[in-house]
């Protein structure tokens, strides 16, 4: 019993310090925006397919990479079948033309690449922080 104790503070005493490198920054008072009509906004590009030139789909945008407060890629998935085989690539948003079509309701996105260039890309893991 005794040994229980000891053992219970003591991993309290070591768990202290850890706890105290977890706090959360500082935080600052809000500033409002005001949002324009012609925003896009995450969930609208979370699950678009991604076509060609040729309106040929050749991913989805599956996520999207922030770095201090701006969008700098998309990730795309791309090959696979219902989820097995696909692999990730990270793409500049400045490679992918976004468009609201009105007609059909929808958002589009439309790169200069074909399937096999972004199956040939550098693979974007979701590993180490950003695993899954």
């Amino acid at each position: 019993m005794r040994r229980l104790v000891l053992a219970t503070l003591a991993a309290s005493a070591l768990a202290g310090p850890a706890l105290a490198a977890n706090t959360a920054p500082p935080t600052v008072a809000p500033k409002f925006e005001s949002v324009p009509q012609d925003a896009v906004l995450s969930y609208n590009l979370i699950g678009l397919n991604i076509t060609d030139a040729e309106n040929n789909t050749v991913g989805e945008i599956k996520d999207l990479a922030i770095v201090h407060d701006k969008l700098v890629g998309y990730i795309v998935s791309v090959g696979g079948f219902l989820g097995m085989g696909e692999r990730y690539v990270a793409v500049s948003p400045s490679s992918v033309a976004l468009g609201y079509d009105a007609d059909a309701k929808k958002w589009k996105a439309i790169i200069g690449a074909t399937k096999d260039q972004l199956k040939s890309a550098p693979e974007f893991k979701y590993d180490g922080k950003f695993k899954r």
